[in-house]
């Protein structure tokens, strides 16, 4: 006679011991095995399978531990099982804390079927540990299976780092640098971005035609948009190299985002230019009924935050106080911005060789741009771009110019002395993200 086992319960099977989840029926178990992810869930039938109570043998007086084992035993398991039984199915499988206005989008995105938001928190609030741990709930809940990351390609680095050290994601870099040795491993027919359920993007490298139609077709079903601004124009926009650039970007979104049933978090410190047209844009990529709406009506404002949240750091410094509702204010979360903090500037000496390297360098960007300047305007925007990104980088690290003497300039494909001032200066000049 087959036994009856109800969620929760340890059973042993296959060789191994695991966990009953709800899922299961009475002819069909679903299992977990212990200590494994959601990647290892397995049903297993009764009826064709030995499935039989867990058993554990007894401890014996050589497994005795000291105090502190036992200590530190006792606090991950309250740990473990205080963040299991909450509402949220990923929080006791992440390395960080997050904070609670950090949770504020996290619950925005819970209440939707489909997650669209636009997060324009501050810079600092935090916009990419909110970010991951929406993705990280999805992915937990199963609403999602695969992730995407569009960003720059200086912070797509950073992103990998985050994603990996605070959530556990491993996501794949596709990078005009990686790509080829991705495509490699690939089998016949098979798309890059299905092989590699994680991925971090570049937006510059997969806006060109080549690769947008293979990335809108097999796109994930949740995508995360870093510095969104930069991917919507102003509808009086002018035909300049940016703006041209703006506009990839921008139909590449709009393909992304026409699937009803894709999740779509876009993230952005600057979501409003001045400019009320490529405001209205950006909202369009969220909901398409959100660029018309009527933002001077309570109606058109209330259903805009059902989407969109915008906080900047005074609003998050102290939160949640007595005027919102809490009883003690010792329970106030405070937040210390850098600005807050005590600093000091400390100077330091470079040794010999590496002054003797930036004199050198400084001697040649001087003359080089003297020189260009007799040879047209052109010329000496593309030269004064070029010498500033090797300067910034060699200040960097000698390391940091050998790799930017490597790379050809962008600026140097402009055609005249204004899209060179449109290439060069994102290179040598940091994002306000």
């Amino acid at each position: 006679m087959s036994l009856t086992y109800t969620a929760g319960s340890l059973v042993a099977a296959r060789g191994r011991e695991w966990v009953v989840l709800p899922e299961s029926a009475a002819d069909m178990l679903v299992l977990r095995p212990l200590g494994g992810s959601e990647d290892d869930i397995a049903a297993v039938f009764p009826a064709f399978e030995e499935v039989r109570p867990a058993e554990f043998a007894a401890p014996s007086p050589s497994d005795v531990g000291d105090q502190r084992s036992a200590g530190l035993l006792r606090t991950a398991l309250r740990i473990g099982f205080r963040s299991g039984a909450g509402p949220f199915r990923s929080l006791a499988s992440i390395a960080v804390e997050p904070r609670a206005y950090q949770l504020v989008p996290l619950l925005m995105a819970l209440r939707q079927r489909t997650v669209r938001l636009l997060i324009s928190d501050d810079v600092g609030i935090g916009k990419t540990i909110e970010a991951g741990l929406i993705a990280k709930e999805l992915l937990a809940q199963g609403e999602a299976t695969r992730l995407t990351v569009l960003c720059s390609p200086s912070l797509a680095e950073q992103w990998q780092s985050e994603l990996r050290e605070k959530f556990g994601i491993e996501a794949e870099l596709v990078l005009a640098s990686t790509v080829s040795r991705l495509e490699r491993g690939l089998d016949l027919g098979q798309s890059l971005f299905d092989k590699h359920p994680y991925t971090i993007i570049s937006t510059d490298f997969i806006k060109s035609t080549r690769h947008r139609e293979d990335f809108v077709r097999h796109c994930p079903d949740l995508v995360i948009v870093d510095e969104a601004h930069s991917c919507v124009t102003a509808d009086d926009a002018g035909q300049g190299a940016a703006s041209g650039t703006n506009q990839l970007r921008h139909e590449l979104l709009r393909k992304v985002s026409a699937d009803a049933d894709r999740h779509l978090l876009l993230l952005t410190a600057t979501p409003h230019s001045g400019k009320e047209s490529a405001f209205r844009n950006l909202l369009g990529l969220v909901r398409p009924e959100l660029a018309s709406l009527d933002l001077e009506s309570p109606a058109g404002r209330a259903r805009l935050a059902e989407h969109f949240v915008a906080r900047k750091r005074a609003d998050v410094r102290e939160y949640l106080t007595k005027e919102d509702g809490l009883a003690d204010d010792s329970l106030v979360q405070r937040t210390a911005f850098p600005s807050d903090r005590w600093t000091k500037d400390e100077p330091y000496k470079l040794n010999p060789e590496y002054r003797a390297l930036l004199d050198d360098a400084i001697a040649y960007a001087r003359d080089r741009v003297a020189a260009a300047g007799e040879q047209g305007r052109r010329e000496a925007r593309i030269a004064w771009w070029s010498v500033i990104a090797l300067l910034r980088s060699m200040v960097s690290s000698p390391a940091a110019a050998a790799q930017t003497l490597k790379t050809r300039s962008e600026s140097a494909t402009a055609r005249t002395a204004q899209e060179a001032d449109a290439l060069g200066s994102p290179v040598a000049a940091d994002s306000a993200d």
